[in-house]
C-alpha cells in the first residue's frame, strides 16, 4: 500500500534538474577535497626533523619516474622520504579513508549519528585479541609466527575484529527479528563483554605488558612500512570502492526499516554488504595501527554539513575527508613533540572531543 501511494505522487519523482544537481556537488566536492588531500599529503611528507623543500620534493619524485636524469638532493633525503615518509602518509590515507567511509556507512544503517565501527564490536574485538597476544608473547605461537613474522599481533587483531562482528551479527539473528535496533543492543553488549574482559586481562598484566598494550590502545603509525601499506591496502580498497553502490539503499533506509522495505530494500542484505565492508577496512586499520578514535565519528558530520546529507556524497566525501584529517594528526603527532612522537588516538581524541560538542551545539542552535 505504501509503495502504491508513493508511486501515485508525481512529486515524489525527481526532476531532471535534481538528477543533474547530485553529480554537479558530487564532482565538485571530489575536486575540492582531492586537491586538498594532495595538498596535505605534500605538506606531510616535506615536514619533520629532516626538511623537504617542495623543490627537491618534485626532483625527488622525478629522478625516481625518470622524467629527470640528475638531482642535487641529498641521498639521505631521498631515503627518508621513500623508506620512512611515504608509506607512512600512505597508510594514514588508507587507514583514514577506511575510518571515514565506515562511520558514514553505520550512521546511515543505524540512522544515528553517533554511530561508528565500535558499536559493532571491531574495535573491541581487535584490541581483545592483540592485548591476548601481547600478554601470552608470540613466541608461544610457533605457527603463527612463522607464517604472519612481526606482523603477528596485525593478522591476531584483524581476526579479532572478524570474529567479534561475526559474532554481534549472529546473536542479532538469536536474541529478536535481526533488525538493526537489535543489532545495535547486541553490539553494546558484546562491547561491554568484551571490555570486562579486555580490563581483566590489564589487570593481570605486567608492567612491560601493561606498557605494550596501553602503548598499542593509544595507536600510532609509527610502524608503517610498504609491507604494512600493501596489507592494507586491499581491504581498504574494496570498502572504498563497493560502500557507494549501497547509498541509494541507506537514502532509502532513512524513512525507516519498514518504508524501506516496501520500496525494495533488501534489509537483511543491506545490513551484510556495511558490516562486513566496513569491518574489512576498520579491522585491517586497528590491526596496523591500533586504535584510532573520533575519525569516522566526526568526518561524517563535517561532509553532512558542508555537502549535504546524500549518502553517495557522504561515503564518498567521508574517504577524502578521512585521509585528510588523518594524514594532518599524524603529522602533528609526530613533530609536536619532536624528537618524541605523541601517540596518534590521543591526538584525534583531544580535538576530537571538542568539535564533536561543537557539532550538537550547533546542530541544535539551528532546531531552535
Amino acid at each position: 500500500m505504501i509503495s502504491e501511494t508513493i508511486r501515485k505522487v508525481p512529486a515524489m519523482q525527481p526532476t531532471s534538474q535534481e538528477r543533474l544537481a547530485l553529480p554537479s556537488s558530487l564532482g565538485r566536492m571530489v575536486w575540492i577535497l582531492g586537491i586538498l588531500l594532495l595538498g596535505c599529503i605534500a605538506f606531510s611528507v616535506c615536514i619533520g626533523a629532516l626538511s623537504i623543500s617542495l623543490k627537491e620534493l618534485w626532483e625527488i619524485v622525478a629522478s625516481q619516474l625518470g622524467i629527470i636524469q640528475k638531482t642535487n638532493v641529498e641521498e639521505q633525503k631521498s631515503i627518508v622520504f621513500w623508506v620512512i615518509r611515504l608509506p607512512r602518509v600512505c597508510l594514514a590515507v588508507l587507514i583514514g579513508a577506511a575510518l571515514g567511509i565506515a562511520g558514514a556507512s553505520l550512521q546511515g544503517l543505524f540512522r544515528n549519528p553517533i554511530a561508528d565501527a565500535t558499536l559493532i564490536g571491531v574495535t573491541s574485538g581487535a584490541s581483545l585479541f592483540a592485548i591476548f597476544v601481547l600478554m601470552l608473547n608470540v613466541k608461544y605461537f610457533s605457527m603463527l609466527n612463522e607464517l604472519a613474522g612481526v606482523y603477528s599481533i596485525s593478522f591476531v587483531a584483524f581476526v579479532g575484529a572478524a570474529l567479534t562482528t561475526l559474532l554481534v551479527y549472529q546473536l542479532s539473528k538469536i536474541a529478536g527479528d535481526g533488525g538493526v535496533t537489535t543489532l545495535l543492543l547486541c553490539g553494546i553488549a558484546i562491547n561491554a563483554f568484551v571490555g570486562a574482559i579486555t580490563g581483566l586481562m590489564t589487570y593481570l598484566a605486567d608492567d612491560q605488558q601493561l606498557r605494550s598494550i596501553t602503548f598499542w590502545n593509544l595507536g600510532s603509525l609509527g610502524g608503517a612500512t610498504w609491507t604494512s601499506v600493501l596489507a592494507v591496502a586491499p581491504f581498504v580498497a574494496i570498502s572504498v570502492l563497493f560502500m557507494p553502490y549501497l547509498s541509494k539503499a541507506l537514502n532509502l533506509l532513512v524513512l525507516g526499516e519498514s518504508q524501506a522495505a516496501s520500496l525494495g530494500v533488501n534489509l537483511k542484505s543491506l545490513k551484510q554488504k556495511v558490516i562486513i565492508l566496513a569491518t574489512m577496512g576498520v579491522g585491517a586499520s586497528v590491526a596496523v595501527a591500533g586504535t584510532i578514535g573520533f575519525v569516522g565519528l566526526i568526518v561524517p558530520h563535517i561532509i553532512r554539513t558542508t555537502f549535504g546529507p546524500n549518502h553517495k556524497t557522504l561515503i564518498i566525501g567521508s574517504a577524502l575527508s578521512g585521509a585528510i584529517v588523518l594524514t594532518l594528526a599524524d603529522t602533528i603527532s609526530r613533530t609536536i613533540v619532536a624528537p618524541s612522537e605523541l601517540p596518534i588516538g590521543i591526538l584525534t581524541s583531544l580535538l576530537g572531543t571538542p568539535f564533536f560538542i561543537y557539532i550538537l551545539w550547533e546542530q541544535k542552535r539551528k532546531r531552535l
